[in-house]
């Protein structure tokens, strides 16, 4: 992610985009362009309609031509309003079939799963040190003692206070650096200290890979095991796979989730439904507020465990957003005042382009949707 003034440049160059685009294609508005969600029996979403779910059909028409008629690297846009499935579209590769790598989405993901791992009894607190549950690895003793103040809260607010920083090319905790590793949970827990561990945040994904090891170790099952008992299998997502990029073998810790993008969907509905799925409650409310709340800055950006908040202006009002991000355009988007949630996957890996979804957001689909 980016700070504030940075993103509200790049969403300002990419609407410029959009908008060229748009001018250059012409637009005739046309029913056919727009076909409501297919229901499907096997995975419990409800579908309805455009205009029956209070949107505005003239502009998403206005944006599936212009997706359509020119190149880009957006893969899914998916829309559910008043836990209604109302629009689903894919272009390029993206198919409704085929799991997505969710990149960085991922970490939002893991943080559902951490707050069901304390309501299980598996973890005590959030405010425990990260030690009482890595049995298996332990920093340099020489540093022992400084890091033991390293909470998880920590870790899910990126302020563990290491070297970890995944902007910073410098960083010894630089993402890319530490894959190469041999072991990289041993590798991170010796990490300089650089900061009082909650002092400051910086982007660390490693500190998302530590989070899933704990859950691991604490619950004595593998991270991909414990998400299907406790999540998956309740949300009825059993399309999906664990990842990575790496040549090398990567612990499952540290994959990276694939998934549809109607299961996506699931995900931002139970954070708008408060963690209830089918009226049974998969993870407090409580966690959900405080894991989606502003609880750190991260380069000016509100964010809190593993979930951005990022508000949007349209029409001189405010809409607050509660935000997964990864990298190539992979989004999460919950807005809960307006019961909404938008769903994009792309390819537009390490590039500006994967703020494209920004841009429509704001000027295409949230002007677009009715109170």
């Amino acid at each position: 992610m980016l700070a504030k003034t940075a993103l509200m440049v790049l969403l300002n160059r990419t609407l410029i985009i959009f908008c060229l685009l748009l001018a250059q294609v012409g637009f005739a508005q046309n029913t056919h362009l727009y076909t409501p969600p297919q229901t499907l029996n096997h995975d419990g979403w409800l579908t309805s309609g455009l205009s029956e779910q209070r949107i505005d059909t003239a502009s998403i028409y206005k944006m599936l031509y212009s997706l359509r008629a020119q190149e880009h690297q957006i893969h899914s846009i998916v829309l559910v309003r008043n836990n209604r499935l109302v629009l689903e579209e894919y272009f390029g590769e993206g198919t409704r079939q085929n799991p997505h790598d969710l990149r960085s989405t991922t970490k939002s993901i893991r943080a559902i799963l951490m707050g069901i791992a304390v309501e299980k009894g598996f973890i005590k607190s959030i405010d425990d040190s990260i030690f009482d549950y890595l049995k298996s690895h332990a920093p340099e003793k020489n540093s022992i003692a400084q890091k033991q103040q390293i909470s998880i809260r920590h870790l899910l607010t990126m302020s563990s206070g290491l070297d970890c920083n995944d902007w910073d090319k410098n960083s010894l905790g630089q993402e890319d650096k530490v894959y190469r590793k041999k072991d990289i949970i041993q590798y991170t827990l010796d990490l300089p200290l650089i900061n009082t561990p909650g002092e400051k945040a910086a982007y660390c994904s490693m500190g998302s890979i530590l989070t899933a090891e704990i859950i691991s170790q604490a619950s004595g099952m593998s991270i991909d095991s414990f998400a299907k008992k406790y999540l998956f299998d309740e949300l009825g997502i059993d399309h999906y796979f664990w990842g990575h990029t790496s040549k090398k073998q990567v612990i499952p810790s540290a994959k990276r989730l694939y998934m549809t993008s109607r299961d996506m969907a699931k995900i931002g509905q139970l954070v708008l439904n408060n963690g209830q799925w089918n009226g049974k409650q998969l993870v407090s409310k409580q966690w959900l507020t405080e894991a989606t709340k502003p609880n750190v800055k991260i380069t000016g950006m509100d964010y809190g465990y593993f979930w951005w908040s990022i508000p949007f202006k349209v029409n001189n009002q405010t809409i607050h957003s509660i935000m997964a991000t990864g990298n190539g355009g992979q989004y999460i988007m919950i807005f809960p005042s307006l019961e909404l949630i938008a769903v994009f996957t792309g390819g537009a890996y390490n590039s500006e382009a994967d703020k494209a979804p920004f841009a429509l957001m704001q000027n295409l689909i949230l002007p677009a949707v009715r109170h």
